[in-house]
């Protein structure tokens, strides 16, 4: 079962970069875009750093040098590349770190083979595995990033049937919109019981809510384009201090990837620039922009709580919700010794909580537990609105 999952995780690392021309692999259009050559790597580097070379003396190191490129932010481990710089990475080719992935993956399926894994090994692989598919997500949004800031907005697809985004939901939010109504009461939340879980999502504890009312549906591209119609980008009343610095000194005028075109807003999909579907969920919106949606509808965002409690009578998956929770830890939070600990704690500090999924999370990726995290002005990522009525 293990084996099967390594291969089949790294092996869809690799398809999700198939339509990729060369010259797509090594471009950093902006510091929170990587590329995607470096994600390849990186995902080896956490198997060879973590598991193969502390855990397996069979096991030849590929590059030292690679521990420099490919780490990514653990202090643990040693230096590392600014990540301003893994666009002027030329080198190692792609056809270096194909190479590493090759020379990882045979390690790594000679030490699961052999059997017996220690059960702290096999939960150190199951990371690595959660670890990769939350950078093939990734890989999805700096792909899509790198493409839609080229001037000939080149589509990703190379034909109709080479779909990799396999999260197939509903696009269409529904006209009539409905809510589910929560009793005031104390509720359990956070990860419990079997299953893999990164270590945000404990420990499971108790939250009082009062009533509320959550919407079912996401906003659609028509009612933000009413915001924005209504001049939501021009009025200061509806934006929290830094998210109106945020649009006057970023000229904010619309969300990411749209753009009028005689008359016509359009926007860059994974098949190229396509007409705005009005009645399509709303995606790449920052925090900001949500809660300033939020107040010119004169409602707000559910907290994480509100918004896990009622998942399980929500349509979620097809976009990053954002949240009104700062990301901190919960009650109980232990984080782990060494560079593992240095996975999620050490970024609970001006963040904001997103929950649910997207279109672009890797299948049986997604739990109404996980707790995903960004920067309000960040809007790169599949991110959407739902409102608390």
């Amino acid at each position: 079962m293990l084996l099967e999952s390594y291969q089949r995780i790294r092996e869809r690392s690799i398809a999700i970069c198939a339509p990729l021309k060369t010259e797509d692999y090594v471009v950093q259009p902006v510091v929170d875009v990587s590329p995607p050559k470096w994600h390849l790597g990186h995902t080896s580097w956490f198997f060879e750093t973590f598991i193969l070379k502390p855990h397996y003396s069979p096991y030849q190191e590929f590059d030292p040098d690679y521990n420099f490129i490919f780490n990514s932010y653990y202090e643990t481990v040693g230096a590392r590349v600014i990540r301003t710089d893994r666009g002027n990475l030329s080198r190692p080719s792609v056809e270096d770190v194909m190479a590493y992935r090759k020379h990882v993956d045979k390690g790594m399926l000679m030490f699961i083979e052999q059997g017996d894994l220690r059960p702290e090994i096999e939960q150190l692989v199951v990371l690595g595995l959660n670890h990769e598919e939350q950078h093939q997500e990734l890989l999805f949004t700096d792909i899509k990033y790198i493409l839609g800031h080229n001037p000939l907005f080149p589509p990703y697809y190379t034909d109709q049937e080479h779909k990799l985004i396999t999260r197939k939901l509903d696009d269409i939010v529904p006209h009539r919109k409905e809510a589910i109504s929560i009793q005031e009461g104390l509720y359990q939340i956070g990860h419990s019981g079997p299953g893999f879980c990164f270590d945000n999502e404990q420990a499971a504890h108790s939250v009082f809510l009062p009533a509320y009312s959550i919407q079912k549906q996401l906003i659609t591209n028509g009612e933000y384009l009413k915001f924005m119609q209504d001049g939501g980008y021009r009025n200061f009343r509806y934006w929290h201090a830094e998210g109106w610095d945020w649009v006057k000194n970023q000229q904010i005028e619309a969300p990411l990837y749209w753009h009028r075109i005689d008359g016509r807003w359009k926007h860059y999909t994974f098949n190229g620039l396509e007409n705005l579907p009005l009645q399509e969920a709303l995606c790449h919106v920052s925090y900001y922009e949500a809660a300033a949606f939020a107040a010119w509808k004169g409602k707000r965002l559910p907290t994480e709580a509100e918004w896990e409690v009622a998942a399980d009578r929500l349509h979620w998956g097809q976009r990053w919700e954002w949240t009104e929770s700062a990301y901190l830890p919960y009650p109980g939070f232990q984080k782990a010794t060494g560079a593992i600990g240095e996975y999620n704690g050490k970024f609970m500090v001006n963040q904001m909580v997103l929950r649910g999924a997207s279109e672009a999370t890797s299948p049986g990726h997604s739990r109404k537990t996980y707790r995903n995290f960004f920067h309000p002005h960040l809007r790169w990522q599949f991110t959407g609105i739902r409102l608390i009525d």
